[in-house]
């Protein structure tokens, strides 16, 4: 029997899928693939399988010999390239078709903060737009180092932050990069955002001589000594890109 071809919603919404779950978790027993398997009328086995595809297009996966099946759509590498020039774009669109799925409106289907929205108009879609994206960039950043600080192995997700490695506000084509990211702790996330510390192109954890010479020695020595010149908890994908930490080296961080 021949099978039903994967439409092009269908595709993305699997790939949105695709990066929200740690890979060592899809199963066709995940209830997100089965919940996404009932939306677009598939079985979550075939869902499993698409998200596994994806795989073999992942290049931090691919050294681990990790692929999906040899022969998988053409149209899987179309989407992945499409995902990885627009990012931002890609993630609204995809969370769109899911709301549409799910018959809700955006802000109910991604469960963004509603708080200090204005109630219609041009600036209540861009403000929408923004916390879907970025809550959409946290949900991938820390499914890929699976809910654990990239440090300090804090496994508390309300106590996690997506952290920007280029800033939010310097490059806005880096902003959704999923390998722009780095899951934190909020106090290394804050520590790294202001400078005090960074992480080498060589993923090695660094502290600024201006923490050093902070007044809180106590501090010092719980929080951020025990941590020097060891290397991160590297994620399962989606591997921090080296000229971003370079970037964050060289122009973030407080040498």
């Amino acid at each position: 029997m021949m099978r039903k071809p994967w439409s092009r919603e269908e595709s993305i919404v699997a790939l949105n899928l695709y990066c929200k779950i740690p890979f060592s978790k899809i199963n066709y027993r995940h209830p997100a693939i089965i919940e996404l398997a009932s939306l677009i009328g598939r079985t979550p086995s075939a869902v499993a399988l698409k998200l596994v595809n994806f795989a073999r297009l992942d290049p931090v996966l691919k050294k681990r010999h990790i692929s999906g099946m040899k022969h998988g759509s053409k149209y899987d590498k179309i989407y992945w390239d499409e995902f990885f020039s627009n990012p931002e774009a890609f993630a609204y669109e995809s969370e769109v078709i899911l709301a549409k799925l799910k018959s809700e409106p955006i802000e109910k289907s991604t469960n963004i903060n509603l708080r200090d929205l204005p109630e219609k108009g041009l600036e209540r879609e861009a403000i929408v737009k923004t916390r879907v994206n970025q809550n959409f960039f946290r949900t991938v950043i820390l499914a890929s180092y699976n809910n654990s600080c990239c440090i300090t192995g804090l496994s508390i997700p309300e106590l996690l932050v997506a952290s920007h490695i280029v800033p939010w506000s310097v490059d806005e084509k880096k902003r959704m990069n999923p390998h722009n990211g780095l899951c934190f702790n909020m106090l290394h996330d804050k520590a790294f955002d202001k400078g005090f510390i960074t992480i080498t192109p060589e993923y090695v954890v660094k502290l600024s001589p201006t923490l050093r010479g902070l007044k809180d020695k106590t501090a010092l020595d719980t929080f951020f000594a025990p941590y020097e010149n060891k290397s991160i908890r590297l994620p399962q994908r989606f591997f921090p890109e080296k000229a971003f930490l370079k970037y964050h080296n060289d122009n973030v961080f407080r040498s």
